[in-house]
């Protein structure tokens, strides 16, 4: 039998893993309204928060829309709906899958045609964000404990070292993107398609900012990082056209 990442049998167990989930969700959501009442919340504000947090969860949803359309290309639909609708990251899940195709000499752009090749990049992508959940119960009491003591002794200081830590972080993903600007030596233009890339779309997310301070309207904040994430990719048409 030919291997396909659109098996009906994976969209099978991907279904259920999820449904579970939202099972979880439904639980936990009836739980919080009866203890709500409990705590005398009058009925109208318990339906205001839930129909607001509904609705503000759709920006969110089309950053992961869009991190599915992107994987579905190789991985099918079937595991990055899985990965993207549980614990995934969008930023973590596309550098995951594109490493591990690229180490087995695959094209992010080709769809995998093999179990082996299938199983090791969900592999990746798992076990890697699953450091995480692992760490979390370890060590993130402790780690919050010192910074809370931290910012007792110096609020400042604790604010840089915050910022820090997070361009740390983003330091990460922008060696990913400029990890072959370098060819523009020998006369190939490529490796700027990312940096361009990412250029629009940071210049996107400052319009939206800017609008929404401007406008002071809260909606445009929800939804700068899926329209920044849609024109990013919409603008890597036209300039992948231009650089070749």
């Amino acid at each position: 039998m030919q291997f396909s990442t659109n098996s009906p049998i994976i969209f099978v167990f991907v279904g259920i893993i999820i449904l579970v989930v939202l099972a979880q969700s439904v639980y936990f959501l009836v739980r919080a309204v009866k203890r709500a009442k409990q705590k005398g919340m009058d009925m109208s504000v318990i339906k205001k928060t839930i129909s607001s947090a509904a609705i503000f969860t759709i920006a969110p949803a089309v950053s992961i829309l869009v991190g599915v359309v992107v994987l579905s290309k190789s991985l099918g639909v079937a595991l990055p709906w899985l990965r993207l609708s549980v614990i995934g990251s969008l930023t973590y899940e596309t550098v995951a899958a594109n490493n591990a195709l690229n180490a087995l000499g695959m094209s992010p752009d080709k769809p995998i045609t093999d179990a082996e090749t299938f199983v090791t990049v969900a592999l990746v992508m798992t076990l890697g964000i699953i450091i995480g959940l692992v760490l979390v119960p370890l060590v993130a009491k402790r780690i919050q404990g010192g910074l809370k003591k931290l910012e007792k002794r110096d609020k400042k200081w604790m604010e840089i070292f915050n910022n820090a830590m997070f361009l740390g972080m983003i330091s990460a993903f922008l060696g990913y993107v400029f990890s072959d600007v370098s060819g523009i030596a020998k006369g190939e233009t490529a490796g700027l398609i990312p940096v361009l890339v990412m250029a629009v779309s940071a210049v996107v997310m400052l319009v939206c900012g800017l609008a929404s301070k401007t406008l002071k309207q809260r909606w445009i904040t929800d939804y700068a990082l899926p329209i920044s994430l849609i024109s990013g990719m919409a603008s890597a048409i036209p300039i992948t056209n231009w650089l070749g």
